[in-house]
């Protein structure tokens, strides 16, 4: 499988925000946004170990139904985020935006297509999950939950956090275990990551599963579960989350503009169906 390509010349310029207004973006004490606090609510309270390994063994047979990229992506323009503090946009304007502003920086096509795909797991909405169960920061269960993570005061309603065998700093895990035996919160990552192991460089891959792990690759938490691959694909992760992040604003490109591309991108690396 090919990793790089050449990219149309004169690609579209899409700019990141500059590092003042960086300051401005998840800032959950911002009024206004009651709609996130009460999404960390649920998806804290309800998301424990023995939550994680049900929706695992439900969703990660890939029998629900067969969907080409396209139709999973068009989907996700009837999806805004509940999590996200910080923009309102439909998720497909997003995806576009981030992979933008990868593909203008001259990254290897694979980095802009996990740009462009990197939130399609969200699919999970259309089968009935709620966005609790989809979208937002992950982190890991099993184990005692960082206050780090966003929202910390509403792991007190979590049933792990009062259980002996969740709530030590290692939990059910060894030291330097490293992160693919952790499991992580349910979610969109964990789910397009099993979705796409064999289509796409590890690099990719670790930017697809742990791009909401902030609590680890922006806060420096759960570094003692973490290993050498860990450590050497963290720069790749947050490479990522700069362009994930902060390539947000209210002026998206225009789809029709772009789709050949993107049509010609995704033909070289997925299926053109997907089981999912």
């Amino acid at each position: 499988m090919p990793h790089t390509a050449a990219s149309p010349s004169s690609p579209p310029i899409a700019l990141l925000a500059s590092e003042p207004e960086r300051a401005a973006y998840r800032d959950y004490a911002q009024p206004g946004i009651d709609r996130v606090r009460s999404f960390y609510r649920n998806n804290h309270q309800h998301q424990t170990l023995d939550f994680v390994l049900a929706k695992k063994a439900q969703w990660l047979k890939f029998g629900q139904r067969e969907m080409t990229p396209w139709a999973a992506l068009e989907f996700l323009n009837t999806l805004v985020d509940e999590s996200d503090p910080d923009i309102e946009l439909p998720q497909i304007s997003h995806l576009l935006q981030t992979a933008e502003a990868i593909r203008a920086d001259g990254h290897p096509d694979w980095f802009v297509l996990t740009g462009f795909i990197h939130d399609l797991g969200k699919v999970l909405c259309l089968f009935g999950e709620p966005q609790w169960a989809v979208v937002g920061d992950t982190f890991p269960v099993g184990c005692r939950f960082s206050d780090r993570i966003v929202y910390p005061e509403y792991f007190g309603l979590n049933p792990d956090s009062g259980d002996a065998r969740y709530s030590s700093e290692n939990g059910i895990y060894t030291p330097g275990c490293g992160l693919d035996a952790v499991h992580m919160s349910w979610g969109h990552d964990e789910y397009l990551y099993q979705l796409m192991k064999t289509h796409l460089p590890l690099p990719a891959l670790y930017m697809i599963r742990y791009h909401s792990f902030y609590a680890w690759h922006r806060e420096g938490a759960y570094g003692h579960l973490t290993d050498a691959q860990d450590a050497a694909h963290l720069p790749w992760v947050q490479k990522f989350n700069a362009y994930d992040l902060y390539s947000k604003n209210e002026r998206p490109p225009v789809l029709a503009e772009l789709r050949a591309y993107y049509d010609e991108l995704m033909a070289r690396y997925l299926p053109s169906q997907l089981k999912l």
